[in-house]
């Protein structure tokens, strides 16, 4: 999976915006305000953060070496994948959507009526 790729599968879910508040590198997705992924544009291999269940997260990270603690991110509720081997579409997929969804259920009834969610 490409940058690309994970810019598509983002931009494709409801209420979805991107920007780049930090660098010029920083791709960042948020939903509802609220951001759900930051992609590394120019990074090689290709790497990303994104939200996590706590208790997921730790699980993730002693099953795949290639999951790491959120860089520069909450540790707790943040990880950063490192695509240095292959990595399976679906569990990228699978990890934006959780995270995606972890962002939603912390919105207020309002702002998701105002997002369309």
């Amino acid at each position: 999976m490409n940058s690309e790729e994970i810019r598509d599968f983002c931009l494709a879910k409801n209420g979805v915006e991107e920007a780049f508040p930090f660098d010029s590198d920083t791709l960042v997705f948020k939903v509802g305000g609220k951001i759900f992924l930051l992609l590394s544009i120019s990074s090689k291999p290709l790497q990303f953060n994104v939200k996590c269940h706590p208790d997921r997260a730790v699980e993730l990270r002693e099953k795949y070496s290639f999951v790491q603690p959120g860089y520069h991110m909450n540790k707790l509720h943040w990880n950063t994948i490192v695509c240095d081997r292959p990595v399976s579409k679906n569990l990228i997929h699978e990890w934006i959507n959780h995270s995606y969804e972890l962002v939603i259920s912390s919105l207020t009834k309002k702002t998701k009526l105002a997002y369309g969610l």
